[in-house]
């Protein structure tokens, strides 16, 4: 039974767990994750019961029970060392970037610190963790994108998390970590949270309450008993294409008193929260195996390859995936990483001949498959005789499928294995691209290119349903504006005739320009 309790507010800033002493890496995998980290067998089995517990507490607030994923679909978890080391990876010049997330089909990837779970009380690190797991959740559970003020207040919402000794959690606590925010950084209204391009003309340099105000707003919507209904109103007015605005003012009435509201429910001492008993969150099995020491050496490599690299850092990551490579030669998770260095380093044959002594070694090695379809796939794109290259570069991937069914991969490649050599997919090869879509939800790349391929299917109605969601992500970047584009190019056309008008279009790759913080 889903319980609803009165919690204090409290306005402390959380400090993260002690350090102990570096420990091998390890690598836990339960039914939702899996997590590298150089930590304790113990420690990082905790952990993993923490996100299995909090993914459970999440389909009981939201009632959306999602399709388990298969195993190469599930979120990987990097954990990296320091808050500078997160940032270094990210590349991004924030200096309150504590983690991030890479949406992507059969290769979602979240990068954090190392987290210490020390008792009931998640530290800033972990808070980081389970707001993005927040994002990848409710982006897989709904085909309509919140505006960004409900995105980030849901996952601040799911964030502000407890995990109790019984096993209970408790979701919608109070957000103490934004609570120097919300006290002290610019403030920002109701208005300029509704409507996006008020806040886009009026926001500064400076760091503002956006988050803080967001989460605020969401758990006023959701407790409220004066305003019970009102926030599934609001959803379902965006959900028919309303303007957030205008859904808004529908669903809330007058604005101005929602800000009147919103400012004294701020100052409450006591907030709901829901209270979910330990007996009412299942979670399956959790493994946890030592990397082997070529693996412990190599896992810098494999972080900064999975995070993505341009061609310069590639250039020097490659040297170094030789060099420990060499010294474990027989040692196929070090061979499939290399094998994905020398791919990124535009080395295909170097990478086919790294995957294929690690698939001899272990012909369960998903992702050494995965690296040689790459470049045999890059090969094929300038091959003399394209038909029989394109057949050859599908091996590596049927036999992918043939280990894991349902591998979104295999799917895409087997569609693209038609496209780039210029011939029209079967319908079975266009249906495994929508079935990708399916167990990839999250990949906004891959729901742009189904997107297309109904549109040259004349099916403009199923194109612009594919679109709306990206063009609405507040994450959406290169993609939300290029599916911006097409919608608009799409209004025109008619249905059940071809389109194939896509202009600059062309070039979108699956879950490149797809990262949230």
């Amino acid at each position: 039974m889903l319980r609803k309790i009165l919690l204090l507010t409290i306005v402390t800033v959380l400090a993260a767990g002690p350090v102990s002493a570096k420990a091998d890496w390890h690598k836990a995998s339960s039914d939702h994750f899996v997590i590298y980290a150089e930590d304790s067998p113990k420690d990082l089995a905790k952990f993993a019961e923490l996100l299995e517990r909090y993914h459970a507490a999440m389909v009981t607030v939201t009632s959306k029970k999602l399709e388990k994923p298969s195993p190469s679909n599930r979120v990987t978890i990097f954990a990296v060392g320091s808050e500078r080391d997160v940032q270094e990876l990210a590349g991004w010049n924030s200096k309150y970037l504590q983690g991030f997330y890479v949406p992507r089909a059969g290769g979602s990837r979240a990068f954090v610190q190392n987290v210490r779970p020390n008792g009931r009380e998640p530290d800033n690190t972990l808070i980081t963790l389970l707001h993005e797991y927040a994002h990848h959740y409710l982006i897989s559970s709904s085909r309509f994108a919140m505006p960004r003020w409900m995105s980030e207040g849901a996952a601040e919402f799911f964030a502000s998390a407890s995990f109790q000794k019984d096993g209970r959690v408790l979701i919608g606590r109070p957000a103490n970590h934004r609570a120097g925010e919300l006290n002290y950084a610019d403030d920002v209204t109701v208005h300029e949270l509704l409507d996006e391009e008020l806040y886009a003309a009026r926001k500064s340099n400076r760091y503002d309450a956006f988050y803080g105000r967001s989460w605020l707003l969401y758990h006023y919507l959701i407790f409220s008993e004066e305003r019970t209904g009102q926030f599934q109103d609001y959803w379902v007015r965006l959900a028919k294409g309303s303007a957030s605005p205008d859904a808004a003012r529908a669903a809330f009435g007058d604005l101005d008193q929602l800000q009147k509201d919103l400012d004294k429910y701020l100052r409450s001492r006591r907030m709901l929260t829901y209270n979910i008993p330990g007996d009412e969150l299942p979670i399956g099995p959790i493994t946890v195996t030592r990397l082997s020491e070529g693996m412990g050496e190599m896992m810098p490599v494999m972080i900064r390859s999975q995070r993505g690299v341009d061609q310069k850092s590639a250039q020097e990551l490659v040297v170094d995936a030789r060099e420990v490579a060499a010294k474990f030669p027989d040692d196929a998770g070090v061979l499939t990483a290399l094998a994905e260095a020398e791919f990124d380093a535009g080395n295909p044959d170097a990478a086919i001949a790294a995957a294929d002594r690690a698939i001899a070694l272990d012909p369960g090695s998903k992702n050494a498959y995965v690296q040689k379809g790459y470049a045999l796939f890059e090969k094929a794109a300038d091959a003399d005789d394209p038909d029989a290259a394109y057949q050859v570069a599908m091996k590596p991937f049927s036999a992918l499928n043939a280990i894991e069914n349902d591998h979104p991969l295999p799917l895409i490649y087997y569609y693209r294995s038609f496209a780039e050599r210029g011939r029209e997919p079967p319908e079975n090869a266009k249906h495994a691209l929508e079935r990708a879509a399916e167990l990839a939800p999250f990949d906004l790349g891959l729901a742009f290119q189904v997107a297309v391929m109904e549109a040259q299917e004349g099916r403009i109605p199923l194109a612009r349903h594919m679109l709306m969601p990206i063009a609405h992500d507040p994450h959406g970047g290169t993609f939300a504006s290029q599916a911006e584009l097409l919608l608009n190019a799409l209004e025109a056309a008619p249905q059940d005739q071809p389109f194939h008008d896509f202009g600059v279009m062309n070039d979108v790759v699956s879950g490149d320009d797809n990262t949230t913080e």
